[in-house]
């Protein structure tokens, strides 16, 4: 199955439609109109099973160092589910990140918060 095309994501300014630009060899890519948003999603077999989740963005703004001129500047969000080939099930991967994303989201997204003032 797949993911539903087109994906939508709010970066902070409203929802953004991301319709599928690339699919193929266990990844999908899907894009903004205006390039500004990507989310990429993969998986990868072997000796363990990688899944990932990415959001990219980029956005122009002034340059720290030579304010007159703008520069593009990225940024990356992502997951990650690395397991076994064998020895968990989907429904236990899933339980482990019920349990993560509880965590990260409780009490207004404090450990993200931490985490972005660079605390641990």
């Amino acid at each position: 199955m797949a993911f539903d095309d087109p994906q939508s994501v709010d970066p902070g300014s409203g929802a953004v439609s991301l319709p599928n630009v690339t699919k193929g060899d266990g990844t999908s890519k899907y894009l903004s109109a205006d390039g500004n948003l990507e989310l990429v999603t993969g998986n990868q077999y072997g000796r363990r099973t990688r899944r990932q989740i990415r959001l990219n963005h980029k956005k122009i703004s002034a340059d720290a160092f030579i304010p007159e001129q703008n520069r593009e500047n990225s940024a990356s969000i992502y997951v990650v589910f690395d397991e076994p080939a064998v020895g968990y099930s989907n429904a236990e991967m899933l339980d482990l990140w019920e349990g993560f994303a509880a965590n990260l989201a409780a009490t207004s997204n404090e450990n993200i918060v931490k985490l972005l003032g660079g605390e641990n």
